[in-house]
């Protein structure tokens, strides 16, 4: 049997390009999300969630079910989280400049919020090793560098946690002028609201 189908990708919030699938058709609306990451009240700005005023008639929802277990009880607001790393970050790297952090991001994309977050505040790009991801992502380039002089590293490295074990960031920076640099790390993580009881 044949069937049309409208289908409409809705951003997920969850990595740049990263979409959930509305599929609309004669038996229905289906609502596919993949890795998704919205905050609360962002799906009601989604014009083409709504049909005028109302949500649509939505018969079923694939969710994706990573954190669908009773033992991720709590899991902060992104807005909660970034509060908590640029209080981190800002009371680290006031201390003295060759006081810096290494943020342990394990995928490569997905925190670009984070980056230019961190730029904004607290006016320190963040070092990458590349920026040939970030090309056709023009809004995060003036918060990103190569420059391994900065306070705030995202770099990566084969054996990340051996460097960081060694006090050397990945990019094998251990000291400026000299002067060893005194390295905290950040990792940005879900998981860790997993691994902890109520």
């Amino acid at each position: 049997q044949k069937e049309d189908l409208e289908v409409t990708l809705l951003p997920a919030g969850h990595c740049p390009g990263s979409v959930m699938f509305l599929f609309e058709g004669e038996n229905g609306i289906v609502l596919y999300t993949g890795d998704f990451r919205l905050a609360k009240g962002e799906a009601a700005r989604m014009e083409l969630l709504h049909s005028g005023t109302r949500v649509k008639d939505i018969q079923s929802v694939y969710l994706d079910t990573t954190f669908c277990d009773p033992k991720f009880y709590h899991i902060p607001s992104r807005e909660e989280c970034l509060n908590g790393i640029l209080e981190l970050v800002r009371s680290w790297t006031s201390l003295t400049r060759y006081h810096v952090v290494w943020l342990n991001c394990k995928a490569a994309y997905g925190y670009e919020y984070l980056f230019i977050n961190l730029s904004e505040e607290l006016g320190i790009k963040v070092h990458v090793n590349k920026l040939d991801m970030f090309r056709n992502m023009p809004e995060i380039l003036y918060h990103v560098t190569t420059d391994r002089c900065t306070q705030i590293h995202a770099c990566r490295h084969p054996r990340d946690d051996e460097c960081f074990r060694g006090n050397r960031l990945p990019c094998g920076m251990t000291c400026q002028n000299g002067i060893p640099l005194h390295i905290i790390s950040i990792k940005p993580s879900t998981m860790w609201f997993g691994e902890r009881i109520k």
